[in-house]
């Protein structure tokens, strides 16, 4: 038994070392960590519990038999996250590449549906050259086992990628399919068509962070949600995010302690005028609990906001136009970000809270011809299929397509409140003047003060939230002191909301 016990101790210390000290070296010259670093920096300690350790492939084909390695090239397992129980796999570059074979792609099966028969958050951590060529069709049929798996655990679990390497080819499409992608600076890359072959078929120079590295997906693309400086940053972002999200659609977030945001005057952050700029994202640190804010897809779409916070303790999903950006317009790239973290946060029972400025949808040739209109009713459809509680605070501008599409009362809003400074109208109240008296205006002696006159009447009988409330469109208007307790309230009374729908369908069509 000695020696069985320390043949077995011998065999985990061999594969603890992956592809061995050189290929070790190899990474960190890189300024990579090996696949084990990620998980000790991921999982709280000594809670790490391997699945599939001593699994390897059993190819002989393209030289294959010739790499003596003790183990596939992918670490897997359970851990625990804040106390909280999730599956994880993580790529080992040091391995053949980390590339994906048949038992590679079995090991990340195996823990996936864990997770999703016992409800806990499932994580990818990539750094892989792709599939593994010597195990040829084996490969590919391994990345369609794993995608089918991301689409059925998709609403069901919260699912996260790390990119802290390569992933190319095929293997993109598995964090497409997460719920959210992780990025480092200078050695994430995730392209479907690499340099070499794209020299070869369009005769361009091109580099591989320049083609998909984590500025490239978090600024251009959108498929990328967060950008660190370091893998140390990346997994504690991981960690922070989960903090935020329950571990299965069946359960609620979870809720934390806090503390009141610093007391400010929002009047002085929100100009009266409708076209003067300010930074959205200060309104919403004065309104969550201090330092809360979570923002996702930061540098994408930057005309609008989204993140999760916490407002008393709760986690709340934030929607909310910039208008210090393309004032605060809705645009192609906009309505498909706000739109898929309007469903994740409705999947997962987050209650989502929507900051309206918005001057509607943004005009023109390009915008027209990229289908605005199909992109811009992905808004109208995820507001309108949610049923997390879902409270509307008009700040100011609230004109068009745009009104509507912001979590108006008529996709199902359960509270909408205006600050006294909100306008609420077809278009804005200069351009509909322009339009409605034309004529007047042409005629007049002095059309500027003429068009003053105009405007004000316009804003007082059309525009104003007191008409809206006339209608039962706004529920209330408060003052922007009273946003917070407001939305504490109705927090808490909505708290136990249940719609049932009363129609059977398997799914709804959305505008894709």
């Amino acid at each position: 038994m000695k020696e069985k016990i320390e043949q077995l101790i011998q065999r985990r210390k061999s594969i603890a070392e992956g592809g061995g000290p050189a290929a070790i070296e190899k990474q960190k010259a890189a300024g990579k960590l090996t696949s084990r670093q990620r998980l000790e920096l991921l999982l709280d300690k000594a809670t790490f519990q391997e699945i599939g350790q001593h699994s390897k492939h059993h190819s002989t084909d393209l030289g294959l038999d010739k790499k003596e390695i003790p183990a596939d090239a992918v670490v897997c397992g359970t851990g625990k996250i804040n106390g909280r129980t999730v599956a994880v796999f993580s790529q080992d570059f040091t391995v053949i590449g980390g590339s994906l074979g048949k038992m590679h792609a079995t090991k990340i099966c195996r823990v996936m549906d864990l997770a999703l028969e016992n409800g806990w958050p499932f994580i990818g951590i990539n750094d892989s050259g792709g599939a593994r060529i010597q195990e040829g069709v084996n490969s590919l049929a391994g990345y369609g086992d794993i995608f089918y798996r991301n689409t059925l655990a998709s609403g069901v679990i919260p699912q996260i990628s790390v990119i802290v390497g390569p992933c190319a080819g095929g293997a993109v499409y598995s964090p497409a399919l997460t719920d959210f992608v992780f990025m480092v600076e200078k050695i994430s890359r995730m392209f479907i068509t690499g340099p070499e072959v794209i020299k070869t078929v369009l005769g361009e120079e091109i580099g591989q962070l320049e083609l998909g590295g984590g500025n490239i997906h978090n600024e251009l693309s959108g498929n990328a949600h967060f950008l660190a400086g370091s893998e140390e940053e990346c997994f504690a972002n991981v960690r922070k995010l989960l903090s935020y999200l329950p571990s299965s659609s069946a359960e609620k977030p979870p809720l934390s302690d806090y503390e009141k945001p610093a007391a400010v005057d929002l009047t002085t952050i929100v100009p009266v005028e409708p076209k003067k700029p300010y930074d959205v994202r200060q309104v919403i640190q004065a309104i969550v609990d201090k330092d809360s804010f979570l923002e996702v897809q930061k540098y994408f779409a930057t005309n609008i906001v989204v993140g999760f916070a916490r407002l008393g303790g709760r986690s709340v999903g934030i929607v909310a136009n910039q208008p210090k950006i393309l004032a605060g317009v809705l645009d192609v790239d906009s309505s498909d970000k706000a739109s898929r973290f309007v469903r994740f946060c409705d999947a997962f029972n987050i209650p989502l809270i929507t900051l309206v400025d918005v001057p509607g949808y943004l005009p023109g040739v390009d915008q027209e011809h990229s289908g605005v209109i199909r992109h811009g009713a992905k808004l109208l459809y995820a507001y309108s299929e949610a049923t997390v509680p879902k409270l509307t605070v008009i700040l100011r501008k609230a004109y068009g397509g745009g009104y509507i599409a912001m979590c108006s009362k008529h996709l199902g809003a359960d509270m909408v409140f205006a600050w006294p400074t909100a306008e609420i109208a077809v278009m804005g109240p200069q351009g509909a003047v322009n339009i409605i008296y034309k004529n007047e205006l042409a005629r007049s002696r002095e059309p500027e003060k003429l068009r003053k006159q105009l405007t004000d009447e316009y804003v007082e009988k059309f525009a104003s939230p007191y008409v809206a409330a006339s209608y039962g469109y706004v529920d209330e208007i408060i003052t922007p002191a009273e946003t917070r307790q407001q939305l504490l309230t109705s927090l808490e009374n909505l708290s136990q909301k249940k719609v049932w729908r009363k129609i059977f369908k398997k799914h709804g069509n959305m505008p894709l």
